[in-house]
């Protein structure tokens, strides 16, 4: 009887894609996935959830006229919000489910195409409430996969087909070349229009190969349905810098270089978007040296991105211009060159991280989370000096 009313749930949770559903619907046949989304930056998209996102709302002029234009990729689960919006009413954060939500699983997998713009990309979200998208490489070609059951070995062994709670697509091309992303993760433009973030995508677009899916949502063990055992499954939680870097740090590479005035450091960014993309993120390069029992630092090198107006750094919504760009970019090979002898059997030490929120910047935006201005680690190498 409960699985029945779980049925009935999960299927008219499913079919009323129009309104809120939770991703806690999902959780039942994916709960693997279901923990890595609980604890990722989708889910705590929301102001209420975020507080980074909170401090820049906070400080937004939108805010005092009641337009909460940021629900379209932070919060698209609260159907009231857009909805207002669409009708130019007033729309503002209100703590419901669909705002502690952020980035529900259906918020994504109803995602049917992406149309670009110029100010920022829109999500075109299907209007079929029965099929949920997805990508499996041997059913490309299905897109209405449905349950099934098939019983073998005399009828003891049931083998199981697709979900008894929703069709699935599995031929939309976005699913697999991770475009699926780039309605809300390609640029914004201001309305001065200046791109305040943007990826960059557009110089070296994603491919079936090589895209935002494969890199930030790695096969890793552990299936991704109670139903059957599948051994692996995309990683839901979404890597980034200060989420499982681990499985990223394969696309920066660190290099030493003796010379004859010193030594070169050398990064290599070998993803298709410059190394940090948030706007109010500052990576930077520490180096020390051991020598002995003694131990020195090296000046930092920022890499930085600064906006502002008539030269001086200023609000997104406010700039007009790019200050001062010294980020990694797509594909670059940076040599940074230290003036600094070094002796035999010194160590170099070459640590490359960030601050989540620019130290300056947080004092403006009333942060005070210390985790959030503090310097985290991306990567580490030790170089030993011969």
């Amino acid at each position: 009887m409960k699985f029945l009313l779980f049925l009935l749930f999960t299927l008219s949770g499913l079919n009323a894609l129009d309104e809120f559903t939770s991703s806690q619907v999902c959780q039942k046949c994916h709960p693997v996935i279901y923990n890595e989304y609980y604890q990722s930056q989708h889910r705590k998209a929301s102001i209420f959830s975020d507080p980074v996102h909170k401090a820049v709302w906070d400080k937004h002029p939108f805010k005092k006229k009641g337009i909460y234009e940021c629900a379209k990729c932070h919060t698209p689960n609260d159907k009231v919000i857009l909805t207002k919006l669409k009708n130019h009413e007033k729309a503002l954060p209100v703590k419901n489910r669909g705002q502690l939500e952020g980035v529900s699983c259906v918020s994504c997998h109803n995602i049917k195409s992406i149309q670009k713009h110029s100010q920022s990309n829109v999500n075109i979200i299907t209007t079929n409430k029965h099929i949920l998208y997805s990508a499996r490489e041997s059913e490309k070609s299905n897109n209405d996969k449905k349950y099934k059951m098939q019983k073998s070995l005399f009828g003891f062994v049931n083998k199981e087909s697709g979900s008894p709670y929703h069709d699935i697509d599995f031929t939309n091309e976005i699913f697999y070349n991770g475009n699926v992303c780039m309605g809300c993760h390609s640029h914004k433009e201001n309305s001065h229009k200046l791109q305040v973030c943007t990826s960059k995508i557009s110089e070296h677009p994603n491919t079936e190969k090589e895209n935002c899916i494969t890199c930030h949502m790695p096969k890793v063990p552990g299936s991704f349905t109670t139903l059957r055992d599948t051994h692996t499954h995309r990683f839901h939680g979404f890597s980034g810098p200060n989420h499982k870097a681990s499985m990223l740090r394969k696309y920066l590479s660190i290099e030493f270089q003796k010379a004859t005035d010193g030594f070169n450091i050398i990064l290599k960014n070998s993803a298709n978007h410059p190394l940090l993309l948030h706007p109010l993120r500052v990576g930077m390069l520490k180096v020390s040296i051991e020598s002995g029992s003694k131990k020195s630092n090296l000046k930092p090198v920022k890499f930085i991105r600064i906006i502002g107006k008539n030269g001086h750094p200023t609000p997104p919504w406010v700039a007009t211009e790019v200050l001062k760009d010294t980020q990694i970019q797509a594909k670059e090979r940076r040599i940074i060159h230290f003036k600094r002898t070094l002796e035999a059997h010194d160590k170099v030490i070459v640590q490359v991280g960030e601050f989540i929120v620019n130290p300056k910047m947080a004092k403006k935006l009333n942060i005070s989370n210390n985790n959030l201005t503090a310097f985290r680690i991306f990567k580490e190498e030790r170089f030993d000096v011969k």
